[in-house]
């Protein structure tokens, strides 16, 4: 049986993170007292109305842009496809060219995968053995065709940080060239609450942010999207957020969201810190594992609190169950489907062997997490692993 879950270990924060006390305070009124729909005109409307553009002031400060250019949506997966299905179509006349990687989330890969569908050119990027981006492909590409790009921030599975400034100064350069504007979307969704999430800074067009990456509350995102640039929206009805998403807003929601990333952001220095110091006592326990292992998150140029491990000659769902029955929460980069193992598509982009790849680990902490907590966890990781190569052997 699952341990009480105030006994669990938690490791898998890159999946979701826990609803913070302040960030559901801050949402309780707006359930109840404060209830009324921001596009009616009555007062209790408008204290409603008044919460959201708060809202987008907050989160507007925080990533250096106009309030105007935060378009609050569902989360990652619905701001993506915004991005990638809304831009292309609007450009399309000019261009069906558009680029991303191989080690993206599966919302950027199916989306590009749909406009693929519709009679538009995909590039798809290598990537190194750390998953880094191939700079010299992408200049290669980039096309009188090309519209669009979408690169991830930082690696949901690796952690892997990808040089955003670098990659938005050379598709400005080469728009010059071409005489064209090429528009750069970033997925920043784990990036939140670690890195800086200044839009000038980096030189994107568009961003996704999700709110339950950082202690917000799910169902919440946004997608930054700099003034001028063209869109399509996927989402018809009432023309809410400038016409460019539909439905009644999330009041609740989109306040959540506004407070978890404003606490994340502030404290982000300290949240690096102390994940960094983790994750490098796991590193270190690891290199004395009785069983091989590689791991695949790289040292340098990597969030602070994701660390990727494969572990040769096993599969990474019977060891995530051993961890389950002591308490441990953490997730595989291997994916069940049609009752067949198969590897992460970004370990396999890496060049990682599709064999080895089948026995990876996340493991993606917090601040909640310490020292403790490692010890007890690669203890058991230890056990699991030996348990199942004596099984195997039997």
């Amino acid at each position: 049986m699952p341990l009480d879950s105030n006994n669990e270990i938690y490791v898998d924060n890159a999946a979701t993170t826990s609803m913070s006390k302040d960030v559901l305070e801050s949402m309780l009124p707006y359930f109840s007292r404060n209830y009324g729909n921001p596009s009616s005109l009555y007062s209790l409307a408008q204290v409603s109305r008044d919460a959201v553009e708060v809202s987008r002031e907050t989160i507007a400060n925080i990533l250096n842009c106009k309030p105007s250019e935060i378009v609050f949506n569902s989360g990652g997966t619905e701001s993506d496809n915004l991005a990638i299905i809304g831009v292309s179509k609007a450009l399309e006349p000019t261009g069906k060219h558009l680029i991303t990687s191989k080690v993206e989330h599966h919302a950027v890969i199916h989306a590009m995968e749909e406009m693929e569908s519709l009679g538009f050119k995909v590039t798809y990027l290598n990537v190194d053995k750390d998953g880094f981006v191939d700079l010299d492909q992408l200049e290669q590409c980039l096309t009188s065709e090309t519209t669009l790009i979408s690169i991830m921030y930082a690696n949901n599975e690796t952690g892997a940080i990808q040089p955003i400034k670098e990659i938005s100064q050379i598709i400005k350069k080469k728009s010059i060239d071409l005489n064209r504007d090429i528009y750069f979307h970033t997925d920043a969704v784990q990036a939140a609450g670690k890195l800086s999430l200044n839009v000038e800074e980096l030189g994107v067009d568009l961003m996704t942010i999700s709110g339950h990456k950082f202690y917000g509350p799910k169902g919440t995102g946004i997608l930054y999207m700099r003034k001028g640039v063209p869109m399509s929206p996927i989402i018809l009805g009432g023309g809410q957020e400038r016409q460019r998403r539909s439905g009644t807003e999330n009041v609740p929601g989109i306040v959540g969201l506004a407070k978890a990333l404003q606490l994340a952001d502030s404290s982000k220095e300290n949240f690096n810190s102390h994940c960094n110091k983790l994750i490098n006592n796991i590193r270190e326990k690891l290199s004395g594992f009785k069983y091989n292992n590689t791991i695949v998150t790289p040292e340098k140029n990597s969030l602070s609190n994701i660390l990727n491990v494969c572990f040769e000659n096993f599969e990474g769902e019977p060891i995530l169950i051993g961890l389950d029955m002591a308490g441990i929460c953490a997730s595989s980069g291997s994916a069940c489907s049609s009752a067949s193992l198969e590897p992460s598509h970004v370990l396999i982009a890496q060049g990682i062997d599709p064999k080895l790849a089948v026995g990876s680990i996340r493991i993606s902490l917090s601040l909640e997490n310490t020292e403790k907590d490692i010890e007890y966890l690669v203890e058991n990781l230890e056990r699991v692993v030996s348990e199942l190569s004596v099984y195997a052997k039997n």
